[in-house]
């Protein structure tokens, strides 16, 4: 399958461009990242204010719910939307705004946690295969296998050389499903570390907000500079034509979600998903 950006007007640049790691030399994969390139406190899809993102949100969601009908009914494509980012970094948030206006008959949501028994007894991507989408269906990860390129790394129990290979897994498996008909589409929810402690504060401050609260959070942080690094080295390994990275700018929450769903909106567009034709005998079938 070709890039879930690809159409029509494939000379043109998408807006969202700037945005993904640099293609690199003859191979697919990206040039070196550094996501020091990449504000995160920018809002390049803004319509001027937040009350006017946040109705472009909306109108958005009502879009893609609209295009989400047509590819359940389609079913010649599934769409696998990946959500990558640090503790706070808004996935829980996407899902809710950017998805929340879609049927739940075709839409599903994976968090993933850390391997269990089972899980561990297998490859690493043994349980991520089992959840991808199914013909017409759309696939939300919250987080997914690239924690395992990135929490063994920083915490030293997967060398440099298992971890390139592990790339090198991740970019097979992933043609496998575009090939196979699934497009993927990957974002990568781009905070700075004083919005993250901001937001972890309000979690500490709101009763409510409580149960968002793991220790084990604070543990990570202090692992920041690490995390961005290994960060930066699967962005770079990992982009490819079949399955793009986009960083998405996600300081200010309203903006992350505009942008992820314009994003989305593009690329089901350029699917031409149609209704399937009717059965020719109901043409002039009446309801008594």
């Amino acid at each position: 399958m070709a890039s879930p950006f690809d159409s029509q007007h494939a000379d043109v640049a998408h807006p969202w461009s700037a945005w993904q790691p640099a293609a690199g030399g003859k191979g697919s994969k990206a040039a070196a990242v550094s996501l020091a390139d990449f504000d995160p406190a920018a809002k390049p899809f803004s319509r001027g204010n937040k009350a006017q993102d946040k109705a472009a949100v909306e109108a958005l969601a009502l879009e893609l719910d609209e295009l989400q009908n047509r590819l359940y009914a389609d079913r010649r494509y599934k769409l696998l939307v990946v959500l990558q980012g640090t503790d706070t970094a808004g996935k829980d948030g996407t899902i809710r705004s950017v998805f929340g206006r879609m049927s739940a008959l075709g839409v599903h949501v994976v968090g993933w946690k850390a391997p269990t028994e089972v899980e561990r007894a297998h490859d690493f991507l043994w349980r991520i295969h089992q959840q991808v989408p199914g013909a017409g269906e759309v696939t939300v990860f919250n987080r997914s296998h690239y924690e395992d390129v990135l929490v063994p790394v920083v915490n030293g129990t997967l060398t440099r050389a298992q971890q390139r290979e592990r790339f090198g897994h991740i970019n097979a498996f992933e043609r496998l499903l575009s090939d196979t008909g699934t497009v993927v589409v990957k974002f990568m929810l781009h905070i700075s570390a004083d919005e993250q402690r901001d937001r972890l504060q309000e979690r500490l401050d709101d009763p409510t907000k409580h149960w968002k609260f793991d220790l084990g959070d604070i543990a990570v942080r202090q692992q920041w500079a690490a995390y961005q690094s290994a960060y930066e080295t699967l962005l770079a390994a990992t982009h490819t034509r079949w399955a793009p990275w986009t960083i998405v700018p996600a300081n200010s929450k309203t903006h992350r979600n505009l942008m992820i769903a314009t994003v989305l909106r593009e690329v089901l567009r350029n699917l031409d998903l149609r209704y399937p034709p009717g059965d020719p005998a109901l043409e002039h079938f009446t309801v008594e």
